[in-house]
């Protein structure tokens, strides 16, 4: 049974809205029909009946579909930011940072996913104290979603004389860029900050202020974009991804209150959890928390690391967080 939320619902969708009209034209047209089913032209009219019955059907599932499309996409939105950090280690850390931000725009690339540097801060020898990058396609997130969390690599430093094995860290957190919002920043708790936006983009570029940066005052959280020649779209962008941190944040503390047992899931959203270890040496990367390793690290880090996606989106929430402590450490 259809009622008229429901259809008021389907038109306020542009994805449902002629649907919608067409289902309430049959609508009408079932109701007028009903009425002749019990006179002279009954055996017409049943047919009729059945015939737009079977259309509202067929309209009904179609319908269904788009909105079932669209609950999968706010899941797993199409889009999402990537963060990486720089951790414990100094400049062999920020390198490592470096060879992941590769690692994934070289998969990204392979996946036909488009990718935009939003901001980024490099380092004497060209490694990242940071970098964030938008990355668009199909399935951008729900590949990405268990990379949030502390990466560290082993391994001898070209610059280490006595041949001591580092361990050194980066984080990633990435974000979902969903289309539908669940909080409102009051303008009130924002913070600007304007600078002119460094690197390649031509001499306007850097004499005008373009690069903002938005600090959110209550939570501490900040979000920067110096990717467009204009301020306002800057302004735009890092606002939606200042969201993006604020709703992630939130979510994190909805399932700190709701899972006791958080240890025993695959973490989406904690970027102080340990959760892989690329063992150059050993020619090993290992996740802790589904306890599977891989080889060939120089293929991973080149890219492949499809395998290690799908272990972690086969294994859902299912897996074990547990450490492995049989690595070298530093």
């Amino acid at each position: 049974m259809t009622d008229s939320a429901d259809i008021s619902r389907y038109k306020e969708n542009p994805k449902t809205a002629y649907f919608a009209m067409q289902l309430e034209r049959l609508i009408a047209e079932e109701a007028e029909v009903a009425e002749l089913v019990q006179g002279e032209l009954g055996d017409l009219a049943s047919e009729d009946l059945a015939r737009i019955q079977e259309q509202k059907t067929a309209l009904l599932q179609e319908i269904e579909k788009i909105l079932e499309r669209e609950r999968v996409e706010e899941e797993f939105p199409n889009e999402a930011i990537l963060e990486i950090r720089a951790g414990v280690g100094g400049e062999e850390a920020a390198l490592f940072a470096e060879q992941l931000s590769q690692m994934y725009r070289a998969y990204a690339t392979e996946a036909g996913w488009g990718v935009n540097v939003l901001s980024e801060s490099k380092t004497d020898l060209g490694g990242y104290k940071e970098i964030v990058m938008e990355m668009r396609g199909v399935g951008v997130y729900e590949k990405l979603r268990f990379e949030t969390g502390v990466h560290r690599v082993q391994r001898i430093p070209a610059t280490e004389k006595s041949g001591r094995i580092h361990t050194s860290t980066a984080s990633v957190a990435v974000l979902p860029m969903r289309k539908k919002h669940t909080i409102e920043i009051n303008p009130a708790d924002i913070e600007m900050e304007f600078s002119r936006s460094g690197g390649a983009g031509g001499q306007n570029v850097n004499k005008v202020e373009t690069a903002v940066r938005i600090i959110h005052k209550p939570t501490g959280l900040d979000a920067r974009s110096q990717s467009e020649r204009s301020q306002l779209k800057n302004r735009e962008q890092a606002m939606a991804v200042l969201l993006a941190k604020i709703e992630l944040l939130e979510e994190e503390k909805a399932r700190a209150k709701l899972s006791a047992d958080r240890k025993s899931q695959i973490g989406t959203g904690d970027r102080s959890e340990k959760i892989r270890t690329y063992n150059i040496l050993q020619d090993r990367v290992t996740d802790h928390r589904i306890k599977e390793s891989w080889h060939n690290v120089p293929g991973i880090l080149a890219g492949n690391i499809n395998p290690i996606f799908d272990a972690l989106q086969h294994a859902g929430v299912e897996g074990t967080n547990h450490d492995s402590e049989d690595l070298d450490e530093e």
